[in-house]
């Protein structure tokens, strides 16, 4: 299942990131961590030095391999170059699994150990001095839809994507890309103010969000957060002392993190379970086509010289029986491509 973090900055939404990962990989999932946060924080956050951190391969880096694989030998692609960050797949493309080994797990993926376990880390890359005027941090962000329009996970299998703060990630279509995305919200007018503009933005393409509070430190502050965000608050988070030690550089064994704040995960992790059992394949596919066919109209076509309407593979459905590496044949299921919901 695919799950974003999202909230303002400084709300601590890498931190509780971290934290869910650290939970699943002790509880034994295979995860696929990606950071894709302006802001390269989830590394260290994870236990990487800053050091180790910066060394992380970028993958807008290596946009153009990750577009040559994913490719394959979908025959309405005719060139990775006329790909762009919405493509979905088709007959012929190749498919990524969150256990697999493949070229772009090897090219951008790093292995982190977290109390003797790994788990695969990927970091979109930084905006850097050399980007300021010329690229947009979507640009970078476009290899991480990509991956995940690409990619077919289980119900034991995780991707927990660490977003940039605030709302842009709407400007394009992978806020639909998750069964669950988890809003970190202070107890503050401030903290909230993310969560109206997700909860407007998502409310016509069925996105699954859930408020975690943070930095709670009594009643009144729980208080505050039911009043703003109503039955969407799922979970609320205070003080931890493990958490204070981690980002001193001196984290203690994980099993050692406060009880309640496991409990806390635990919630997050049945509640992500909850609604990756309700996931609806052929609209999730349909709305990686309503997506695409809108950046097409709006700039891709222009950018490619081709019709990149043309990509889409009306016989295709992306479903979670499609084995590792597949290079895709048509879904056995009865599918019809419908038009995705229009915003309000």
């Amino acid at each position: 299942m695919k799950i974003a973090f999202v909230g303002k900055g400084g709300s601590g939404k890498t931190t509780l990131s971290s934290l869910f990962i650290r939970h699943l990989v002790a509880n034994e999932a295979p995860v696929v961590a990606v950071d894709a946060d302006i802001n390269q924080h989830l590394g260290v956050a994870l236990g990487l030095t800053e050091t180790e951190a910066a060394a992380l391969p970028a993958m807008g880096a290596h946009l153009p391999m990750i577009k040559d694989y994913l490719r394959g030998s979908n025959p309405r692609i005719a060139s990775a170059e006329t790909m762009i960050k919405t493509t979905p797949p088709g007959t012929g493309s190749r498919l990524l699994r969150v256990t697999e080994d493949n070229p772009v797990y090897a090219a951008c993926a790093r292995p982190v150990m977290l109390d003797g376990e790994p788990v695969r880390l990927m970091a979109t890359g930084p905006f850097t001095e050399a980007d300021l005027g010329v690229a947009c941090y979507h640009s970078k962000v476009g290899a991480v839809e990509l991956c995940l329009n690409h990619l077919v996970d289980g119900p034991e299998e995780y991707v927990v994507v660490d977003m940039t703060a605030g709302s842009d990630s709407f400007a394009s279509g992978m806020f639909t890309r998750f069964d669950m995305t988890f809003l970190v919200a202070e107890p503050t007018r401030k903290g909230v103010s993310v969560y109206r503009q997700y909860k407007e933005y998502a409310r016509d393409y069925g996105v699954a969000l859930k408020v975690i509070g943070n930095k709670v430190q009594g009643p009144e502050d729980i208080e505050f957060l039911q009043d703003e965000v109503g039955e969407d608050l799922l979970v609320t988070v205070g003080h931890s002392d493990w958490v204070r030690s981690l980002e001193k550089g001196r984290p203690a064994a994980f099993a050692l993190l406060e009880a309640s704040n496991r409990l806390a995960l635990q919630v997050l992790q049945d509640a992500a379970e909850d609604s990756y059992a309700d996931r609806d394949w052929v609209r999730y596919t349909e709305q990686m086509v309503h997506f695409h066919l809108k950046n097409a109209e709006s700039w891709g076509n222009a950018k490619t010289g081709v019709d990149l309407a043309e990509q889409i593979d009306p016989g295709f459905v992306l479903d979670e029986a499609r084995p590792a590496g597949s290079q895709g044949l048509v879904s056995p299921r009865p599918n019809r491509i419908r038009p995705a919901p229009q915003p309000a």
